[in-house]
Protein backbone atom coordinates (compact mmCIF):
# COMPACT_ATOMS: atom_id res chain seq x y z
CA UNK A 1 0.00 0.00 0.00
CA UNK A 2 0.91 3.57 -1.10
CA UNK A 3 -0.18 6.61 0.86
CA UNK A 4 0.53 10.37 0.10
CA UNK A 5 1.00 12.34 3.06
CA UNK A 6 0.31 16.63 2.08
CA UNK A 7 1.33 19.48 4.29
CA UNK A 8 -0.66 22.76 4.72
CA UNK A 9 -3.08 22.35 0.93
CA UNK A 10 -4.87 25.77 1.33
CA UNK A 11 -7.64 24.93 -1.22
CA UNK A 12 -4.58 23.97 -3.93
CA UNK A 13 -6.80 20.49 -4.58
CA UNK A 14 -7.03 20.16 -7.86
CA UNK A 15 -2.85 21.01 -8.04
CA UNK A 16 -2.22 17.86 -5.10
CA UNK A 17 -4.72 15.57 -7.34
CA UNK A 18 -2.68 16.45 -10.72
CA UNK A 19 0.40 16.60 -9.06
CA UNK A 20 -0.26 12.77 -7.88
CA UNK A 21 -1.44 11.68 -10.83
CA UNK A 22 1.87 13.03 -12.36
CA UNK A 23 4.22 11.68 -10.36
CA UNK A 24 2.09 7.82 -10.67
CA UNK A 25 2.21 8.16 -14.38
CA UNK A 26 5.76 8.97 -14.20
CA UNK A 27 6.60 6.03 -11.15
CA UNK A 28 4.36 3.09 -12.68
CA UNK A 29 2.68 3.45 -9.12
CA UNK A 30 -0.46 3.59 -7.70
CA UNK A 31 -1.35 5.31 -4.33
CA UNK A 32 -4.10 3.96 -2.39
CA UNK A 33 -4.78 6.77 -0.18
CA UNK A 34 -3.72 10.86 0.40
CA UNK A 35 -4.22 12.58 3.69
CA UNK A 36 -3.97 16.30 4.30
CA UNK A 37 -2.45 17.59 7.76
CA UNK A 38 -4.74 20.50 8.01
CA UNK A 39 -5.36 23.94 6.25
CA UNK A 40 -7.43 21.96 4.03
CA UNK A 41 -9.82 24.70 3.38
CA UNK A 42 -13.09 22.90 2.40
CA UNK A 43 -14.89 26.21 0.95
CA UNK A 44 -18.56 25.11 -0.70
CA UNK A 45 -19.59 28.80 -1.13
CA UNK A 46 -19.30 32.73 -0.60
CA UNK A 47 -20.55 32.08 2.77
CA UNK A 48 -17.50 29.59 3.37
CA UNK A 49 -15.53 32.23 2.65
CA UNK A 50 -16.33 34.39 5.81
CA UNK A 51 -16.10 31.90 7.82
CA UNK A 52 -12.09 31.41 7.42
CA UNK A 53 -10.15 33.37 9.61
CA UNK A 54 -8.03 34.77 6.64
CA UNK A 55 -7.85 38.78 5.64
CA UNK A 56 -10.42 39.48 3.40
CA UNK A 57 -8.03 39.37 0.89
CA UNK A 58 -6.81 35.85 0.93
CA UNK A 59 -10.44 35.09 1.03
CA UNK A 60 -9.49 32.50 -2.90
CA UNK A 61 -12.72 30.39 -3.17
CA UNK A 62 -9.42 27.75 -4.81
CA UNK A 63 -10.96 24.60 -6.06
CA UNK A 64 -12.58 22.55 -3.50
CA UNK A 65 -15.89 23.56 -4.47
CA UNK A 66 -16.17 21.45 -7.56
CA UNK A 67 -15.66 18.33 -5.64
CA UNK A 68 -18.56 19.49 -3.31
CA UNK A 69 -20.89 20.49 -6.47
CA UNK A 70 -20.24 17.11 -8.28
CA UNK A 71 -18.29 18.82 -11.07
CA UNK A 72 -15.57 16.80 -10.36
CA UNK A 73 -14.83 13.82 -8.20
CA UNK A 74 -11.79 13.40 -5.84
CA UNK A 75 -9.81 10.26 -7.94
CA UNK A 76 -8.13 9.15 -4.85
CA UNK A 77 -9.49 8.54 -1.39
CA UNK A 78 -8.99 11.91 0.49
CA UNK A 79 -9.14 12.22 4.37
CA UNK A 80 -7.68 14.94 6.54
CA UNK A 81 -7.73 16.77 9.62
CA UNK A 82 -8.84 20.58 10.20
CA UNK A 83 -6.23 23.60 11.13
CA UNK A 84 -5.95 27.09 11.66
CA UNK A 85 -7.24 28.15 8.21
CA UNK A 86 -10.53 26.55 7.53
CA UNK A 87 -14.41 27.02 6.81
CA UNK A 88 -14.98 26.72 9.87
CA UNK A 89 -18.50 26.72 9.94
CA UNK A 90 -18.61 23.34 7.60
CA UNK A 91 -16.61 21.61 9.77
CA UNK A 92 -18.57 22.47 13.02
CA UNK A 93 -21.50 20.48 11.32
CA UNK A 94 -19.04 17.29 11.37
CA UNK A 95 -17.41 17.29 14.94
CA UNK A 96 -17.27 13.38 14.65
CA UNK A 97 -15.84 13.30 11.33
CA UNK A 98 -17.88 12.96 7.86
CA UNK A 99 -17.73 13.59 3.86
CA UNK A 100 -17.35 17.20 3.28
CA UNK A 101 -17.40 16.09 -0.66
CA UNK A 102 -17.70 12.83 -2.60
CA UNK A 103 -14.47 10.35 -1.31
CA UNK A 104 -13.28 13.41 0.77
CA UNK A 105 -13.34 12.61 4.08
CA UNK A 106 -12.95 15.15 7.25
CA UNK A 107 -11.34 13.22 10.38
CA UNK A 108 -13.62 15.10 13.24
CA UNK A 109 -12.19 17.68 15.64
CA UNK A 110 -10.40 14.31 17.14
CA UNK A 111 -10.73 10.84 15.87
CA UNK A 112 -9.32 7.86 14.37
CA UNK A 113 -10.00 6.04 11.18
CA UNK A 114 -9.04 2.73 9.86
CA UNK A 115 -8.47 2.22 6.20
CA UNK A 116 -7.39 -1.89 5.71
CA UNK A 117 -5.57 -2.14 8.68
CA UNK A 118 -3.89 1.03 8.99
CA UNK A 119 -5.00 3.05 12.26
CA UNK A 120 -4.66 6.69 11.68
CA UNK A 121 -5.20 9.13 14.20
CA UNK A 122 -5.92 13.11 13.81
CA UNK A 123 -6.41 15.81 15.79
CA UNK A 124 -7.49 18.97 14.57
CA UNK A 125 -6.84 22.61 15.28
CA UNK A 126 -4.07 24.40 17.01
CA UNK A 127 -3.16 24.62 20.80
CA UNK A 128 -4.13 27.69 22.50
CA UNK A 129 -3.88 27.57 26.23
CA UNK A 130 -6.50 30.36 27.36
CA UNK A 131 -8.91 28.68 25.14
CA UNK A 132 -7.72 24.79 25.66
CA UNK A 133 -10.02 23.76 29.01
CA UNK A 134 -13.03 25.39 27.52
CA UNK A 135 -16.26 23.91 26.57
CA UNK A 136 -17.80 24.16 22.84
CA UNK A 137 -19.16 27.21 22.76
CA UNK A 138 -18.58 28.78 19.64
CA UNK A 139 -21.67 29.08 16.83
CA UNK A 140 -21.89 30.87 13.73
CA UNK A 141 -22.35 33.94 12.94
CA UNK A 142 -18.95 33.87 14.90
CA UNK A 143 -17.50 36.98 16.11
CA UNK A 144 -13.88 38.08 15.47
CA UNK A 145 -12.76 36.35 18.60
CA UNK A 146 -14.62 32.99 18.16
CA UNK A 147 -13.78 32.64 14.40
CA UNK A 148 -10.52 32.25 15.70
CA UNK A 149 -10.97 30.36 19.13
CA UNK A 150 -13.58 27.80 17.27
CA UNK A 151 -10.08 26.38 15.90
CA UNK A 152 -8.50 25.99 18.66
CA UNK A 153 -7.99 22.26 20.58
CA UNK A 154 -9.80 21.81 23.59
CA UNK A 155 -9.18 19.53 26.32
CA UNK A 156 -11.92 16.93 25.78
CA UNK A 157 -10.89 15.93 22.05
CA UNK A 158 -7.10 15.14 23.73
CA UNK A 159 -8.29 13.11 26.81
CA UNK A 160 -10.58 11.36 24.44
CA UNK A 161 -7.29 10.76 22.71
CA UNK A 162 -5.60 9.40 25.58
CA UNK A 163 -7.99 6.87 26.21
CA UNK A 164 -7.15 4.83 23.62
CA UNK A 165 -4.46 1.22 24.24
CA UNK A 166 -4.90 -0.04 20.48
CA UNK A 167 -2.07 0.36 18.35
CA UNK A 168 -1.83 3.84 16.12
CA UNK A 169 0.18 3.73 13.21
CA UNK A 170 -0.28 7.31 11.91
CA UNK A 171 -1.04 9.75 13.96
CA UNK A 172 -1.78 13.39 12.17
CA UNK A 173 -1.45 16.89 13.52
CA UNK A 174 -1.63 20.58 12.38
CA UNK A 175 0.63 22.04 14.88
CA UNK A 176 3.73 20.38 15.78
CA UNK A 177 4.19 18.59 19.10
CA UNK A 178 6.23 20.87 21.32
CA UNK A 179 9.70 19.28 22.16
CA UNK A 180 9.70 18.30 18.67
CA UNK A 181 12.49 19.89 17.65
CA UNK A 182 15.09 17.86 20.30
CA UNK A 183 15.06 15.21 18.45
CA UNK A 184 15.95 16.16 14.87
CA UNK A 185 18.50 18.43 13.17
CA UNK A 186 17.94 21.42 14.75
CA UNK A 187 20.48 23.33 13.96
CA UNK A 188 19.59 22.71 10.33
CA UNK A 189 16.17 24.10 10.84
CA UNK A 190 17.05 27.10 12.26
CA UNK A 191 19.32 27.91 9.65
CA UNK A 192 16.47 28.16 7.21
CA UNK A 193 13.82 29.32 9.91
CA UNK A 194 16.50 31.25 12.07
CA UNK A 195 13.30 33.59 13.44
CA UNK A 196 11.80 29.95 15.74
CA UNK A 197 15.17 30.45 17.57
CA UNK A 198 13.44 32.51 20.58
CA UNK A 199 10.57 30.16 20.37
CA UNK A 200 12.67 27.15 20.67
CA UNK A 201 14.94 28.21 23.34
CA UNK A 202 11.98 28.65 25.54
CA UNK A 203 10.47 25.59 24.57
CA UNK A 204 7.22 27.68 23.12
CA UNK A 205 7.57 26.06 19.69
CA UNK A 206 4.19 23.52 19.06
CA UNK A 207 1.49 22.11 20.69
CA UNK A 208 1.82 20.77 24.67
CA UNK A 209 -1.21 18.40 23.99
CA UNK A 210 0.18 17.12 21.37
CA UNK A 211 3.52 16.35 22.93
CA UNK A 212 1.62 14.48 25.57
CA UNK A 213 -0.17 12.15 22.96
CA UNK A 214 3.09 11.62 21.61
CA UNK A 215 4.67 10.17 24.21
CA UNK A 216 1.10 8.50 25.30
CA UNK A 217 0.19 6.96 22.04
CA UNK A 218 3.54 6.26 20.92
CA UNK A 219 2.30 5.99 17.15
CA UNK A 220 4.46 4.19 14.56
CA UNK A 221 4.60 7.82 12.41
CA UNK A 222 3.79 11.41 13.05
CA UNK A 223 2.68 13.92 10.29
CA UNK A 224 2.12 17.65 11.20
CA UNK A 225 2.34 20.49 8.83
CA UNK A 226 1.57 24.16 9.90
CA UNK A 227 4.84 25.96 9.95
CA UNK A 228 5.45 26.12 6.53
CA UNK A 229 8.78 23.90 6.33
CA UNK A 230 9.97 20.51 6.23
CA UNK A 231 11.21 19.16 9.22
CA UNK A 232 12.47 15.61 10.13
CA UNK A 233 12.78 13.43 13.56
CA UNK A 234 12.81 10.23 15.03
CA UNK A 235 11.83 9.69 19.18
CA UNK A 236 12.96 6.99 20.91
CA UNK A 237 10.30 5.75 23.31
CA UNK A 238 11.20 4.41 27.20
CA UNK A 239 9.77 1.34 25.74
CA UNK A 240 12.19 0.32 22.81
CA UNK A 241 9.20 1.42 20.64
CA UNK A 242 9.65 4.92 17.84
CA UNK A 243 7.74 7.41 16.13
CA UNK A 244 8.96 8.80 13.13
CA UNK A 245 8.24 12.48 12.84
CA UNK A 246 7.74 14.43 9.67
CA UNK A 247 6.49 17.97 8.87
CA UNK A 248 5.74 18.89 5.58
CA UNK A 249 5.60 22.75 3.69
CA UNK A 250 2.63 24.02 2.05
CA UNK A 251 1.82 23.78 -1.58
CA UNK A 252 3.88 25.68 -4.17
CA UNK A 253 6.74 24.86 -6.53
CA UNK A 254 10.35 23.52 -5.11
CA UNK A 255 8.84 23.68 -2.00
CA UNK A 256 8.44 19.60 0.44
CA UNK A 257 5.04 19.38 0.93
CA UNK A 258 3.94 16.09 -0.01
CA UNK A 259 5.69 12.56 0.87
CA UNK A 260 4.86 9.23 0.05
CA UNK A 261 5.40 6.55 2.24
CA UNK A 262 5.50 2.80 1.61
CA UNK A 263 3.14 0.91 3.69
CA UNK A 264 3.97 -2.89 4.90
CA UNK A 265 1.57 -5.47 2.81
CA UNK A 266 0.26 -6.53 5.93
CA UNK A 267 -1.40 -3.73 6.58
CA UNK A 268 -3.53 -3.92 2.95
CA UNK A 269 -6.46 -5.07 4.46
CA UNK A 270 -9.72 -4.27 1.96
CA UNK A 271 -8.64 -1.14 1.47
CA UNK A 272 -11.71 0.32 2.93
CA UNK A 273 -12.59 3.30 5.04
CA UNK A 274 -13.87 1.90 8.34
CA UNK A 275 -14.89 3.71 11.86
CA UNK A 276 -13.05 2.93 14.56
CA UNK A 277 -14.23 0.10 17.53
CA UNK A 278 -12.37 1.59 20.08
CA UNK A 279 -12.44 5.31 19.33
CA UNK A 280 -16.54 4.98 18.96
CA UNK A 281 -16.53 3.61 22.23
CA UNK A 282 -14.56 6.31 23.92
CA UNK A 283 -16.76 9.11 22.29
CA UNK A 284 -20.24 7.11 23.79
CA UNK A 285 -18.18 6.49 27.47
CA UNK A 286 -17.17 9.88 27.34
CA UNK A 287 -20.28 11.35 25.85
CA UNK A 288 -21.27 12.96 29.23
CA UNK A 289 -17.80 14.99 29.94
CA UNK A 290 -19.51 17.31 26.79
CA UNK A 291 -19.58 21.45 27.87
CA UNK A 292 -21.03 23.47 25.42
CA UNK A 293 -20.39 26.39 27.96
CA UNK A 294 -17.84 29.61 27.76
CA UNK A 295 -15.72 28.66 30.68
CA UNK A 296 -12.74 26.27 31.70
CA UNK A 297 -14.14 22.44 32.26
CA UNK A 298 -11.76 20.01 34.16
CA UNK A 299 -11.26 16.33 32.68
CA UNK A 300 -11.88 13.55 35.55
CA UNK A 301 -8.67 12.33 37.10
CA UNK A 302 -7.64 10.29 39.68
CA UNK A 303 -8.71 11.09 43.50
CA UNK A 304 -12.58 11.70 42.08
CA UNK A 305 -15.61 9.70 43.09
CA UNK A 306 -16.16 9.29 39.47
CA UNK A 307 -15.04 7.15 36.42
CA UNK A 308 -12.24 8.99 34.62
CA UNK A 309 -10.22 5.72 32.64
CA UNK A 310 -12.61 5.75 30.04
CA UNK A 311 -10.50 2.94 28.04
CA UNK A 312 -13.75 0.48 26.41
CA UNK A 313 -13.84 -2.81 27.70
CA UNK A 314 -14.42 -5.26 25.74
CA UNK A 315 -18.26 -5.44 25.98
CA UNK A 316 -18.68 -1.85 25.22
CA UNK A 317 -16.64 -2.58 22.18
CA UNK A 318 -19.20 -5.07 21.70
CA UNK A 319 -22.04 -2.53 22.33
CA UNK A 320 -20.59 -0.05 19.70
CA UNK A 321 -20.15 -3.16 17.28
CA UNK A 322 -23.72 -4.19 17.42
CA UNK A 323 -25.07 -0.21 17.53
CA UNK A 324 -23.30 0.21 14.83
CA UNK A 325 -23.60 -3.22 12.68
CA UNK A 326 -21.81 -1.80 9.65
CA UNK A 327 -18.42 0.15 10.06
CA UNK A 328 -17.27 0.90 6.77
CA UNK A 329 -17.83 4.50 5.72
CA UNK A 330 -19.83 4.39 2.89
CA UNK A 331 -19.45 7.18 0.09
CA UNK A 332 -23.39 7.07 -0.06
CA UNK A 333 -24.08 9.23 3.31
CA UNK A 334 -22.36 12.32 1.57
CA UNK A 335 -24.97 15.17 1.72
CA UNK A 336 -24.98 18.68 0.26
CA UNK A 337 -26.04 20.87 3.27
CA UNK A 338 -25.34 24.39 1.74
CA UNK A 339 -26.12 25.59 -1.93
CA UNK A 340 -22.61 25.41 -4.32
CA UNK A 341 -20.47 28.07 -5.20
CA UNK A 342 -22.31 31.01 -7.21
CA UNK A 343 -19.19 33.24 -8.29
CA UNK A 344 -22.20 36.11 -8.62
CA UNK A 345 -23.04 35.14 -4.84
CA UNK A 346 -22.08 38.42 -2.23
CA UNK A 347 -19.15 37.23 0.42
CA UNK A 348 -21.77 37.39 3.54
CA UNK A 349 -21.24 35.62 6.80
CA UNK A 350 -22.95 32.23 7.85
CA UNK A 351 -25.46 33.13 10.11
CA UNK A 352 -26.99 30.41 11.34
CA UNK A 353 -25.39 26.44 11.75
CA UNK A 354 -26.75 23.39 9.21
CA UNK A 355 -28.04 20.14 11.02
CA UNK A 356 -25.77 17.66 9.04
CA UNK A 357 -27.32 14.48 8.50
CA UNK A 358 -24.03 12.47 8.70
CA UNK A 359 -23.85 13.84 12.12
CA UNK A 360 -27.00 13.24 13.43
CA UNK A 361 -27.21 9.52 12.05
CA UNK A 362 -24.36 8.84 13.85
CA UNK A 363 -24.98 10.50 17.03
CA UNK A 364 -28.88 8.28 17.10
CA UNK A 365 -26.69 5.01 16.67
CA UNK A 366 -24.66 5.47 19.66
CA UNK A 367 -26.40 7.93 21.64
CA UNK A 368 -24.25 10.68 22.03
CA UNK A 369 -25.01 14.32 21.78
CA UNK A 370 -24.34 17.36 18.72
CA UNK A 371 -21.90 19.72 19.89
CA UNK A 372 -23.70 22.08 17.78
CA UNK A 373 -26.84 21.03 18.36
CA UNK A 374 -26.43 21.09 22.18
CA UNK A 375 -24.92 24.88 21.90
CA UNK A 376 -28.02 25.93 19.90
CA UNK A 377 -30.42 24.89 21.96
CA UNK A 378 -28.78 26.37 25.14
CA UNK A 379 -28.92 29.66 22.45
CA UNK A 380 -32.74 28.97 22.14
CA UNK A 381 -31.77 28.81 18.79
CA UNK A 382 -33.06 26.47 16.26
CA UNK A 383 -30.42 24.62 13.62
CA UNK A 384 -31.05 25.44 9.44
CA UNK A 385 -32.29 21.83 7.53
CA UNK A 386 -29.20 20.91 5.34
CA UNK A 387 -30.29 21.74 1.20
CA UNK A 388 -31.20 19.32 -1.07
CA UNK A 389 -30.59 19.15 -4.62
CA UNK A 390 -34.20 18.73 -5.57
CA UNK A 391 -35.79 20.55 -3.15
CA UNK A 392 -36.45 23.77 -5.21
CA UNK A 393 -37.94 21.29 -8.58
CA UNK A 394 -40.13 19.84 -5.78
CA UNK A 395 -41.20 22.82 -3.95
CA UNK A 396 -41.79 24.64 -7.28
CA UNK A 397 -44.46 21.93 -8.32
CA UNK A 398 -46.16 22.06 -4.96
CA UNK A 399 -46.37 25.80 -4.55
CA UNK A 400 -47.23 29.20 -6.23
CA UNK A 401 -45.70 31.39 -3.32
CA UNK A 402 -43.28 33.87 -4.94
CA UNK A 403 -41.50 34.10 -1.79
CA UNK A 404 -41.43 30.60 -1.76
CA UNK A 405 -39.77 31.07 -5.56
CA UNK A 406 -37.87 34.11 -4.67
CA UNK A 407 -36.67 31.70 -1.63
CA UNK A 408 -35.20 28.83 -3.68
CA UNK A 409 -33.62 31.04 -6.82
CA UNK A 410 -31.59 32.46 -4.27
CA UNK A 411 -30.10 29.01 -3.40
CA UNK A 412 -31.03 29.46 0.51
CA UNK A 413 -30.78 26.34 2.41
CA UNK A 414 -34.41 24.91 2.12
CA UNK A 415 -36.48 23.44 5.91
CA UNK A 416 -37.02 20.30 5.26
CA UNK A 417 -37.98 17.89 7.98
CA UNK A 418 -35.19 16.30 9.88
CA UNK A 419 -34.69 14.31 13.24
CA UNK A 420 -33.17 16.29 16.28
CA UNK A 421 -31.87 14.44 19.11
CA UNK A 422 -33.40 14.71 22.38
CA UNK A 423 -31.44 17.04 24.51
CA UNK A 424 -31.90 17.73 28.29
CA UNK A 425 -30.20 21.23 28.45
CA UNK A 426 -29.78 23.91 31.07
CA UNK A 427 -30.71 27.62 30.43
CA UNK A 428 -29.49 29.40 27.35
CA UNK A 429 -26.22 31.04 27.77
CA UNK A 430 -24.74 33.51 25.91
CA UNK A 431 -21.01 33.24 25.18
CA UNK A 432 -18.59 35.90 25.76
CA UNK A 433 -16.05 37.28 23.80
CA UNK A 434 -12.81 36.68 23.75
CA UNK A 435 -10.33 38.93 22.41
CA UNK A 436 -6.78 37.37 22.24
CA UNK A 437 -6.19 35.14 19.21
CA UNK A 438 -4.84 35.42 17.25
CA UNK A 439 6.09 19.42 -3.03
CA UNK A 440 7.98 16.84 -3.63
CA UNK A 441 11.89 17.04 -2.81
CA UNK A 442 14.69 15.15 -4.23
CA UNK A 443 16.02 14.45 -0.62
CA UNK A 444 13.61 13.10 1.46
CA UNK A 445 13.51 11.90 5.51
CA UNK A 446 12.51 8.44 3.75
CA UNK A 447 14.90 6.25 1.33
CA UNK A 448 13.54 4.60 -1.50
CA UNK A 449 12.18 1.16 -0.38
CA UNK A 450 12.56 1.38 3.26
CA UNK A 451 9.95 3.77 5.68
CA UNK A 452 13.11 5.44 7.29
CA UNK A 453 16.55 6.10 6.34
CA UNK A 454 17.88 5.40 9.71
CA UNK A 455 17.42 5.56 13.52
CA UNK A 456 20.24 7.54 13.47
CA UNK A 457 20.91 11.40 13.93
CA UNK A 458 23.60 11.28 11.52
CA UNK A 459 21.94 9.46 8.64
CA UNK A 460 18.57 11.58 9.11
CA UNK A 461 20.58 14.52 9.13
CA UNK A 462 22.42 13.26 6.15
CA UNK A 463 19.04 12.56 4.31
CA UNK A 464 18.30 16.10 3.93
CA UNK A 465 20.38 18.18 2.00
CA UNK A 466 21.40 21.08 3.59
CA UNK A 467 20.36 24.53 2.22
CA UNK A 468 22.64 27.78 2.52
CA UNK A 469 23.62 29.21 5.91
CA UNK A 470 22.93 32.69 4.30
CA UNK A 471 20.40 34.12 6.95
CA UNK A 472 16.89 35.16 4.82
CA UNK A 473 15.39 38.26 5.05
CA UNK A 474 11.90 37.89 7.36
CA UNK A 475 9.25 38.99 4.04
CA UNK A 476 7.01 41.13 6.79
CA UNK A 477 4.70 42.04 3.81
CA UNK A 478 2.81 38.84 4.80
CA UNK A 479 2.90 39.41 8.48
CA UNK A 480 -0.67 40.25 8.58
CA UNK A 481 -2.02 36.83 7.42
CA UNK A 482 -0.35 34.79 10.65
CA UNK A 483 -0.50 37.26 13.13
CA UNK A 484 -4.01 38.97 12.94
CA UNK A 485 -4.73 40.92 15.99
CA UNK A 486 -3.76 37.86 17.87
CA UNK A 487 -1.47 35.11 17.97
CA UNK A 488 -2.75 32.22 16.54
CA UNK A 489 0.09 31.35 13.89
CA UNK A 490 3.76 31.84 15.14
CA UNK A 491 5.01 35.47 14.03
CA UNK A 492 8.39 34.05 12.89
CA UNK A 493 6.39 32.18 9.68
CA UNK A 494 6.42 34.92 6.73
CA UNK A 495 4.67 33.20 3.91
CA UNK A 496 0.79 33.77 3.04
CA UNK A 497 -1.42 31.86 2.17
CA UNK A 498 -1.39 32.50 -1.73
CA UNK A 499 2.47 33.64 -2.01
CA UNK A 500 2.95 35.19 -5.52
CA UNK A 501 4.57 31.99 -6.31
CA UNK A 502 1.51 30.04 -6.44
CA UNK A 503 1.35 26.77 -8.68
CA UNK A 504 1.38 27.34 -12.44
CA UNK A 505 1.36 23.66 -13.58
CA UNK A 506 1.58 20.70 -11.69
CA UNK A 507 4.85 19.95 -13.19
CA UNK A 508 6.41 22.65 -11.43
CA UNK A 509 5.00 20.69 -8.34
CA UNK A 510 6.16 17.31 -8.91
CA UNK A 511 9.24 18.47 -10.76
CA UNK A 512 11.54 17.29 -7.65
CA UNK A 513 10.21 14.11 -5.83
CA UNK A 514 11.60 10.95 -4.04
CA UNK A 515 9.71 8.03 -3.21
CA UNK A 516 10.27 6.53 0.55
Amino acid sequence: MKIAIEGCAHGELEKIYECIEILQERESIKIDLLICCGDFQSVRNNEDLRAMAVPEKYQNICTFHKYYSGEKRAPILTIFIGGNHEASNYLQELPYGGWVAPNIYYMGRAGVINFGNLRIGGLSGIYKGHDYLQGLWEVPPYTPSSLRSVYHIRSLDVFRMSQLKEKIHVMLSHDWPRGITDYGDKEHLLRRKPFFREDIESNQLGSIPAERLLHMLKPEFWFAAHLHCQFAAIVNHDDDSVTKFLALDKCLPKRRHLQILDIPSELDGDKLLKQDVEWLAVLRNTNNLLSVKNMDCHMPGPGCNERYNFTPTAEEKEAVLKLMQDMTVTNNSFVKTAPVYNPRAPKCAPSNPILNPQTATLCEKLGIDDPLQVVMARLGRVMTQPWVDNMPTILESRTNDLAIKEYISNDSPVQTPMKHAKLSLPAPNTPKIHEAEGCFEKNSMFSPGSSFVSDTADSLNESITPLSATKKTFKRRNMSMYTPDGDDSLSTESSSLHDSDSPKSSKQLCKNTILA
